[in-house]
């Protein structure tokens, strides 16, 4: 047995019955307080996570996009959802109600205090595609070393992380990431951009 409105006014009446049924839900249900914990409330203040809130060194300016064009743009977004897929498992698979030592874990990776202190030590090297390559590679190799795993081949790098985009051609006939003489030391002084 079906029922059928044959007037606009009865299918008014159950449209905004629907709607005040569905915005009812919506306001009932409890946010997430994301400035609960005590240590991030203070940091984050009444103005709560605003653009306000977020400090940006003034010597570093606007930055902008890392990686503006790519041949494949597939590739790029791709890169994007895969950061962010780390970032929300990461999240979704934290306990329900964490014991101490897995907040203090949870929060250590995000803050990494002892990469922070690792960049310290050994700035990012931006002067080219090469430099900041090889000094991916030199501090994934610290991390390694600390945490007891081998070191990464850093010359098998354009072949494990080739991302199927159309790069833009080498300056000077230069074929690769490997084509420039950058030594990365693993020493308290490192040099690689060279004049």
């Amino acid at each position: 047995m079906s029922i059928r409105l044959r007037t606009p006014l009865a299918l008014l009446v159950i449209c905004i019955i629907g709607l005040v049924t569905l915005s009812s839900l919506l306001f009932m249900t409890p946010k997430p307080n994301f400035s609960s914990d005590e240590h991030n409330a203070a940091k984050v203040g009444a103005g709560g996570w605003g653009s306000d809130s977020i400090y940006v060194d003034p010597e570093l300016g606007g930055g902008g996009t890392i990686m503006p064009h790519l041949g494949n743009e597939t590739a790029k977004a791709e890169l994007g959802r895969a950061t962010w897929k780390l970032l929300h498992t990461m999240a979704a698979r934290y306990p329900l109600k964490p014991k101490p030592d897995e907040r203090a874990a949870v929060k250590q990776w995000i803050i990494a205090t002892h990469f922070q202190l690792l960049l310290k030590e050994h700035p990012p090297q931006t002067s080219s595609r090469a430099s900041l390559s090889n000094w991916s590679c030199s501090v994934h190799n610290m991390v390694n070393k600390r945490l007891g795993k081998p070191d990464f081949d850093c010359g098998t790098l354009e072949d494990v992380y080739k991302c199927g985009c159309a790069d833009e051609p080498q300056e000077g006939g230069q074929e690769g990431l490997n084509a420039r003489a950058d030594v990365i030391s693993t020493e308290k002084e490192t040099q690689i951009d060279r004049a």
